[in-house]
């Protein structure tokens, strides 16, 4: 049997300080670091999406950065195919893969054996489904995911359409989608190390605040503005992240600039709360409380991941 590819597996919510401490470990374990990140792998979105700077990038290697095209429709299963191809190539060049981020499908899709097989969509349906969602609101939909299936309803958000869609697709189908713990099994392919940074709630939400504040200072309404000039609007899943459906909603007039920064302050904070909630899910994850820094966590993770890496651990 093909010995696993060990990988360093980096997660934790927004404006926790994950590159920093990538970068850190990068530098210490000979490592490249692929990012998972469902903004920052798209191309003219650096400010919203708080991409690594020019010079981050000069202290470490980092793929799916900078390499998409907003235009172009990206998924889960897209991720997985070019992760992994990164991962060999980095271990293949004898070097360390981490893999940093807090999109938390991402994460899933390389330390668990995901099947993305799709049914074929029954367009009609579909529509449907849509149609019941603009004419009476995502809580009438996520009634009848309810009636299908009452677990999947517990799990998905009311306002999350389009999960609670495929949800009511697959309930439908006679093969309901499966809880998180039951879903998936290890990667025949990747055996990871995983760790998760996070701080005080309060200190958390100061630095969200301030993230948000510095995104305005440096133009993400005018990096807002060229993405719509470039033709994309709304409907790209790449312009539906935090921050630019807030300043599409500003450009066209439906709030003034402070509501629209407060909406990306609240909406961050209430997603780097959905963020902890998945990563608590993982049984093998690795706490570290960085409230007060960085640096004891990051030197015991290198401890951990250089044991993990010669197979001590």
């Amino acid at each position: 049997m093909k010995e696993k590819i060990r990988i360093i597996v980096l997660a934790g919510p927004t404006a926790s300080g994950k590159t920093e401490a990538a970068i850190r470990l990068a530098g210490r374990l000979n490592g490249e670091i692929v990012s998972a990140d469902s903004m920052q792998l798209y191309k003219f979105m650096d400010i919203g999406s708080a991409k690594p700077t020019p010079e981050e990038r000069k202290q470490a290697v980092h793929y799916l950065v900078d390499e998409i095209d907003p235009a172009q429709p990206f998924s889960a299963a897209d991720y997985r195919q070019l992760a992994g191809q990164y991962i060999r190539r980095i271990a293949a060049a004898g070097k360390v893969p981490i893999v940093e981020g807090g999109t938390g499908l991402y994460l899933n899709s390389i330390v668990y054996d995901m099947d993305f097989g799709s049914r074929p969509a029954d367009t009609a349906r579909r529509q449907e489904l849509r149609r019941i969602a603009e004419e009476q609101g995502p809580e009438a939909l996520h009634e009848l995911l309810r009636s299908v299936d009452p677990a999947a309803a517990e799990r998905i958000h009311p306002n999350n359409v389009i999960k609670i869609i495929r949800a009511v697709e697959a309930a439908e189908s006679g093969t309901p989608i499966p809880s998180f713990e039951n879903s998936f099994r290890p990667s025949v392919e990747f055996e990871p190390i995983m760790f998760c940074i996070n701080r005080d709630r309060e200190q958390l939400y100061e630095r969200i605040n301030l993230r948000v504040d510095r995104m305005l200072e440096a133009g993400l309404e005018q990096e807002v503005r060229s993405l719509l000039d470039r033709g994309l609007g709304s409907d790209n899943i790449s312009m539906k992240g935090i921050g630019y459906k807030e300043m599409i909603a500003y450009i066209h007039g439906e709030c003034d600039l402070e509501t629209a920064a407060e909406q990306i302050r609240q909406s961050t904070r209430h997603f780097a709360k959905r963020q902890l909630t998945w990563f608590r899910r993982y049984p093998d994850m690795i706490w570290y409380d960085v409230t007060g820094g960085l640096d004891e966590a990051v030197s015991d993770m290198c401890e951990r991941a250089e044991q993990f890496l010669s197979g001590k651990q």
